[in-house]
């Protein structure tokens, strides 16, 4: 068997094995972050906001949770360097040494409030939103890269991949969501900071290659140039005769992976095509006030336009019930399929993701079922309760989901309950996970995911300022 990325952190040294509802053995709450001398990179507004809001939290082991996951990123996976005397940020997602547009974006959006604060701090973002945007125009369809971009791959598992693979690509999983997570990392920069820098010319090419990708993948004139299959032993690594399933062209823009990097049942997969309406339409801000580029600022619009439309008139499902919700996948010819991801862009995820308003009914009836039995990869066990993905398998909650659930709720009940399984899940280890049983969390995947810690960091930071008395309570 070729293994997979699924296969290499489901066995092995990633898989923490334990006995059936073994109890975590009590741990000191000594710091675990690197010595200082070997952390990556070291930013004096993150420290400081580390002790502002850990000042706030009253649970000792939250607190000592907060300051390991909070700086992860910063103190364990960015590569900083410079191209053409300018910032380059290489950022990889923890375990994996590569960089993935989604992950990487993700891995720096808990810093952004405090890019004013730190010179430094800002020359990360920079040089993220650089190395970015040369990734993307070394391949728009990749969704990972190397460090070396001249280098092979050197994923074991996408040696073998049949598909356009250059120089500098890692993966070539085509996720409609590797292209919007770069706008809105640029675009929350702009907004935090208004510095023009980093939207140069290789920024413009980069951006007009990201729109001119996501029109192509609407696929109005045939199945376009991209195609993947991979020999694997998980229907969800390969594509079907290497474009998946069958669809209609109505508007929407196909994804041939989820942003978990499984292979989507029907390609027009609905969260991410609403997260493309909202980057899109944020790329057009920045086409008009951070590099006025009319052009680019109209092309897309009119792509979010269009996009908006279609979601409108193929988005939606009724469950069983009779409830009208937001699908998961759906194919243009009138079938659907209702589930949920914790990976984001996800339905639970498009309030925290700016998509849709928190007080929205569609919405809401949509979280309410993906965090029901309605949702094949909703589950409930006797840690936790919360939802997985096929990516790991049955009966795997995802920390991810919870933070997400939290991010997005303003009940204290509901906040509450997720800080204690938060909290009671990490098996002692003071970090987030990608995903641990349902029934014993010390049974876990990925002891270094910096995405999930970085995330966690900004559910904290957010109840910090949000909810202060959440955070005072003991638990």
């Amino acid at each position: 068997m070729i293994p997979t990325r699924r296969t290499l952190l489901a066995t092995g040294a990633a898989f923490a094995a334990a006995p059936a509802l073994a109890a975590a053995p009590a741990a000191p709450l000594i710091s675990r972050r690197p010595a200082v001398s070997d952390r990556r990179f070291t930013s004096v507004a993150v420290e400081a906001e580390i002790q502002r809001v850990s000042a706030r939290i009253a649970d000792p082991k939250l607190r000592w949770m907060f300051a390991n996951c909070y700086p992860n990123t910063l103190d364990t996976t960015v590569r900083m360097s410079q191209v053409d005397g300018a910032p380059d940020a290489f950022v990889i997602t923890g375990d994996i040494p590569c960089l993935w547009l989604r992950d990487s974006a993700a891995q720096l959006k808990p810093y952004l409030h405090l890019a004013n604060r730190d010179p430094a701090l800002a020359d990360v973002f920079r040089g993220l939103i650089a190395r970015q945007a040369r990734s993307i125009l070394i391949d728009p369809y990749a969704n990972a890269f190397m460090e070396d971009p001249s280098a092979a791959s050197n994923l074991e598992w996408a040696l073998s991949d049949e598909t356009e693979m250059k120089p500098g690509v890692a993966e070539r999983k085509w996720e409609i969501d590797s292209l919007c997570y770069p706008i809105r990392l640029a675009y929350g920069y702009w907004r935090q900071t208004r510095d023009p820098r980093p939207f140069d010319a290789t920024w413009a090419a980069a951006a007009a290659a990201s729109v001119r990708t996501l029109r192509e993948q609407q696929r109005k004139d045939g199945p376009g140039p991209y195609r993947f299959r991979r020999k694997a032993n998980q229907p969800t690594e390969t594509l079907l005769w290497g474009h998946g399933n069958p669809t209609r062209p109505v508007g929407l823009i196909h994804s041939a992976f989820r942003p978990s990097d499984d292979a989507c049942l029907y390609p027009f997969l609905i969260p991410a095509n609403l997260f493309a309406v909202t980057s899109l339409r944020e790329l057009a801000v920045l086409a008009v006030e951070a590099r006025p580029d009319p052009v680019l600022a109209a092309q897309a619009t009119a792509l979010a336009d269009e996009v908006e439309a279609a979601l409108r008139q193929w988005g939606t499902m009724r469950l069983r019930d009779g409830r009208e919700v937001w699908a998961y996948e759906v194919d243009g010819f009138g079938n659907a399929v209702f589930m949920d991801d914790a990976n984001a862009p996800s339905l639970s995820s498009l309030a925290y993701l700016g998509c849709v308003s928190p007080a929205d009914p569609l919405w809401r009836r949509t979280r309410d079922a993906a965090w029901s039995p309605d949702n094949p990869w909703f589950f409930k066990g006797r840690a936790a309760e919360g939802i997985g993905g096929p990516h790991v398998g049955q009966g795997q909650v995802w920390p991810m989901s919870l933070i997400i659930r939290a991010l997005s709720s303003d009940d204290p009940a509901v906040i509450r309950a997720c800080l204690r399984q938060l909290r009671d899940t990490d098996a002692a280890t003071g970090f987030m996970h990608e995903a641990f049983d349902q029934d014993d969390p010390t049974r876990f995947t990925r002891s270094w995911f910096a995405w999930a810690n970085g995330l966690f960091g900004e559910l904290i930071v957010h109840l910090a300022d949000a909810h202060p008395q959440l955070l005072s309570e003991s638990l």
